[in-house]
């Protein structure tokens, strides 16, 4: 009862992390967010209104939370429901405060950055707590699971269409080409900063080998096994070099999440245990990955 009462306080706090980061850093520095919210901000910087970004977003994102109870889990949609009406409570309360100056000439490049970080850091806690931040990362999360790549590339994609979008508007607003450039500019630069920090910070579909000499694969194969009911490994005799002793060699693939157990199983079962990790790409569609709610 305690875990899950500190999970979803967790969940909320993303919630107002995420609020405070579009408020006070990304909003001010008119970049273009990713997916629907893109859209959203673009109409709001169109009108000068930042009551129409939230009424759009709470559209956008209802559709996507009846997305999310569809395709992915009832949890996870229950959870992402959390953090949105608290990102929209929070947008329409939050005082009205000024860090930097977001002219170009000024600190726009501090907002955008700042910004990034704590958008990527507030994905990530809701992704750790098996919820999400809405909009892209419902889609993330669904083609995460389906792909198997991380959910911060799948924001990239999304940005793609809501960029354009964006920018079109940018530019019948203003007609100046070199006005349309610079929010491209900032906006990649915000894009990058938080998809590169939630991928970082969130490793669930990061995939390593980890790769074990041992001289009684049997206890370690067997540690795997009752740790992971999905995991398995493949065993290969070795011959020390430098001993010349008959050891084991045993491989086993699994995410960097479930990294810090695996090591500790590992080590209980033969605490001589010699092992290392690497980062893989390519593996199998057919690989299993828990789901996210």
């Amino acid at each position: 009862m305690r875990h899950k009462f500190a999970a979803w306080i967790r969940i909320l706090f993303a919630g107002v992390l995420y609020a405070a980061a579009l408020k006070y850093f990304v909003l001010p520095s008119k970049v273009i967010l990713t997916g629907t919210e893109g859209i959203a901000t673009a109409f709001s910087y169109y009108f000068d209104s930042y009551w129409l970004f939230i009424g759009l977003y709470t559209i956008f994102q209802a559709v996507l939370l009846v997305f999310a109870f569809i395709k992915v889990s009832r949890g996870f949609a229950l959870r992402s429901m959390a953090v949105v009406v608290t990102v929209i409570g929070f947008l329409a309360f939050l005082p009205e405060l000024r860090f930097a100056q977001p002219e170009p000439q000024n600190e726009r490049i501090i907002l955008v950055i700042f910004g990034g970080l704590l958008a990527g850091v507030a994905k990530a806690l809701a992704f750790q707590n098996r919820g999400s931040t809405g909009d892209e990362d419902i889609l993330a999360a669904y083609f995460a699971m389906k792909y198997l790549k991380p959910v911060g590339s799948i924001a990239v994609w999304a940005a793609v269409g809501s960029t354009f979008f964006g920018l079109a508007l940018d530019y019948l607003k203003n007609g100046q080409i070199e006005t349309v450039v610079n929010t491209l500019m900032y906006t990649c630069i915000y894009i990058f900063a938080s998809a590169e920090t939630l991928n970082n910070l969130y490793k669930k579909f990061k995939i390593l080998m980890v790769v074990m000499i041992t001289r009684q694969y049997e206890r370690v194969g067997t540690a795997i096994s009752d740790t992971f009911e999905h995991r398995t490994y493949s065993v290969q005799p070795v011959t020390g070099g430098h001993s010349g002793n008959s050891l084991w060699m045993v491989r086993s693939v699994i995410t960097q999440e479930e990294l810090p157990r695996l090591l500790d199983a590992v080590e209980r079962a033969d605490p001589d245990i010699f092992f290392y990790h690497h980062d893989i790409e390519g593996v199998s569609r057919r690989y299993y990955i828990t789901p996210i709610g």
